[in-house]
């Protein structure tokens, strides 16, 4: 099998991680305008309401990411990786750029809503094929050798899409109007979206199939119905529901908790402005670049097992204790007060350490649990079901339990016996997979 050299990886490396980092930041612009998004296209007499339409709206996309996992994931291990990641790419960058350019709710009534929709359902799709198959095609290029480490940059794909879509918005609210912003400004995100797809299209073209994959074409094993073979098979059902419960509902439910709801939860429940809290997740996320990296390599050294479930444990003790913190020492901070601020962005720094344990060693972890034949289509499946069923759906959940409650921390019990469930089952069952032979 043919071996990359140290210069041929980066320039893999790079050309995966830009086109992933495109699929965040065209998934992510979504959630970070909700609060926009409710009265344009959800107008109602109460506010609570049209925040849950806006959230579900959000949710819609990630529901159906299953949906394009099981069928992207299926063709990546018949007719290889790079095919799919050329559709996916281009479904994602159209169906946000026509986000930029939808009619609101004012403008043509219900069908502005069904428009959003739509469209948030062909974004669901292509990001199931995307993420996860990303992570199986950037571990089969990095080799036996400090896996952790080299394809935990692909985890800083979607920090980065999130930060640079947060920045975008902070400059844009801070140089227009707030009429200016809720006419145009809004769609500013999504048209940049048409400039990020023909970079990163470029890129994907240059990019080159895995040697593993290649391998296995050579012979005869590959497999004509890889998800089935994969649900037939006892082991790989039972590692497909261990990456499911315990590694990427573990970490999409820290992710949402962490770089997407914290950010809903001090705007509409602490009532902190706006721009301060696009201000504050800046710090948070560039402070969870270097942890996630620092996780990875770790996870070389000691294993992914012991990272992992550290951090599962550490989010189920400090979530609740830590959004409680974020309530008290907010309303303080709405008084100007700058011991405060400094207390919340170190809040959100210490959950983005949390965060950087369980994804950190993610990506090397969907490709070692499983053997190369079926490999993307058992790995992006329930990837994809944990982000999309139990992350994506997380900020619908804890509001609907916070208002049927009337407590702002109620719904918070969901992610922490989540996350307390995920790694007891993590301790008994996980394996440790630092040495295996990704190429078998």
């Amino acid at each position: 099998m043919k071996i990359q050299n140290s210069h041929s990886y980066r320039k893999v490396a790079i050309a995966a991680c830009f086109g992933t980092f495109l699929e965040w930041y065209d998934f992510l612009t979504f959630a970070t305008l909700a609060v926009v998004f409710a009265p344009l296209f959800f107008p109602s007499s109460d506010p609570s309401a049209g925040l849950l339409a806006s959230l579900a709206t959000f949710g819609v996309g990630m529901v159906v990411r299953p949906i394009g996992a099981a069928i992207f994931g299926s063709i990546g291990d018949r007719i290889g990786r790079r095919p799919v990641f050329m559709i996916t790419i281009t479904l994602m960058g159209i169906a946000t750029v026509c986000v930029g350019f939808l009619p609101t709710y004012s403008q043509v009534g219900i069908w502005a809503p069904i428009l959003l929709v739509s469209l948030r359902l062909l974004q669901g799709l292509s990001a199931g094929g995307e993420i996860g198959g990303s992570a199986v095609y950037l571990t089969e290029h990095a080799g036996n050798a400090n896996r952790g480490y080299k394809t935990s940059f692909l985890q800083l794909m979607g920090p980065l899409g999130i930060l640079v879509s947060t920045l975008q918005i902070a400059l844009l609210q801070g140089h227009l109007t707030q009429d200016e912003f809720l006419s145009w400004g809004w769609r500013v995100p999504f048209w940049v979206s048409l400039i990020l797809l023909l970079l990163a299209f470029k890129a994907r073209m240059a990019l080159e199939e895995t040697p593993i994959y290649l391998q296995l074409s050579k012979g005869d094993t590959q497999s004509k119905s890889p998800l089935r073979d994969n649900l037939k098979n006892p082991e790989t059902r039972k590692r497909m529901f261990l990456l499911f419960f315990c590694i990427s509902a573990g970490g999409a439910i820290l992710f949402f908790c962490v770089q997407v709801y914290t950010s809903i939860f001090l705007k509409t429940s602490v009532h902190l402005a706006p721009q301060l809290v696009d201000q504050l997740s800046v710090y948070a996320t560039i402070a969870l670049l270097p942890l996630t990296i620092f996780a990875g390599w770790l996870s070389d050294k000691i294993g992914r097992k012991p990272v992992i479930v550290s951090g599962l444990v550490l989010g189920a003790i400090f979530i609740l204790p830590a959004f409680h913190l974020l309530q008290e020492i907010g309303r303080e901070a709405i008084q100007t007060n700058g011991n405060s601020i400094i207390l919340i962005t170190a809040t959100l720094i210490g959950l983005s350490g949390i965060l950087a344990l369980v994804v950190g060693p993610q990506t090397a972890l969907l490709a070692e649990l499983f053997p190369a034949k079926t490999r993307n289509s058992a790995a992006t499946l329930p990837h994809n079901l944990a982000a999309g069923w139990i992350g994506g759906l997380l900020p619908l959940i804890v509001t609907w339990i916070n208002q049927k409650w009337m407590n702002d921390l109620a719904g918070l019990w969901y992610p922490t016996i989540f996350l307390a469930s995920s790694a007891v089952v993590s301790i008994i069952y996980l394996p440790e997979t630092r040495r295996v032979n990704i190429a078998i």
